[in-house]
């Protein structure tokens, strides 16, 4: 059975309470995720190296710490966020003519690089740049808000993904964030997807440990 890692999205935890919800949600999850947005590339503004400055420094947080910078271009932030030592930083493809370059800046810098693509994104675009990622983010919203719809279309992206990394003997791991919960997590691990972010379906819960255990269970029935 394949580990399928639960990444809970910040962008919906209470802003004057981030810590207080992730207590919550201690235990149950395995990463913790956060949206960086400029205004420009996305429109809309959310977090910066100041949060994730404040979590790296908490003793009682050691979980990986998962970067999606949705930015423009991401060469003017990743100096920002590397000497914070995140585990994973990534980018989104539209957003820089230059994605192996700061991919590779990215690696150089100590941290695991991601490569995120849109919903209106081809997936072939990422092909040149598999051998080099660590993960490839495919978003099942378009960025920028939380609590969208998801749309179904993107799973086939992942599947190309899983036969990719397959046949070419690849090591990246296939992660999606929008519009994820009960509903839905089964039939996105079932097409081969590692990480599962989700937001509103976690802190938008009476009990978001509950939701996390409850997602979590939903998994492991797919492997059953």
């Amino acid at each position: 059975m394949r580990k399928v890692i639960l990444a809970p999205s910040l962008l919906s935890a209470d802003p004057l309470n981030i810590a207080r919800d992730i207590e919550k949600i201690k235990g149950e999850y395995d990463w913790l995720h956060i949206d960086v947005m400029d205004g420009h590339f996305v429109p809309n503004l959310a977090y910066g190296p100041s949060l994730v400055s404040a979590l790296k420094s908490r003793h009682d947080i050691t979980s990986p710490i998962d970067v999606h910078l949705m930015v423009e271009p991401p060469e003017n932030f990743i100096d920002l966020f590397l000497p914070l030592k995140v585990d994973y930083l990534t980018i989104q493809i539209e957003s820089t003519p230059h994605a192996h370059r700061v991919l590779q800046c990215i690696r150089d810098g100590g941290a695991k690089c991601g490569l995120a693509i849109n919903p209106g994104t081809p997936v072939e675009w990422v092909a040149p740049l598999l051998f080099l990622v660590d993960m490839i983010l495919v978003m099942s919203v378009n960025p920028g808000f939380g609590g969208q719809e998801f749309i179904p279309q993107v799973l086939e992206k992942v599947e190309w993904l899983y036969r990719e990394r397959t046949v070419n003997n690849l090591n990246f791991l296939i992660e999606m964030d929008g519009g994820l919960g009960l509903d839905n997590i089964q039939d996105v691990v079932r097409h081969g997807c590692d990480v599962v972010v989700a937001g509103n379906a976690v802190f938008g819960h009476e009990d978001p440990a509950q939701a996390l255990k409850a997602m979590r269970n939903k998994i492991m029935e797919v492997f059953r």
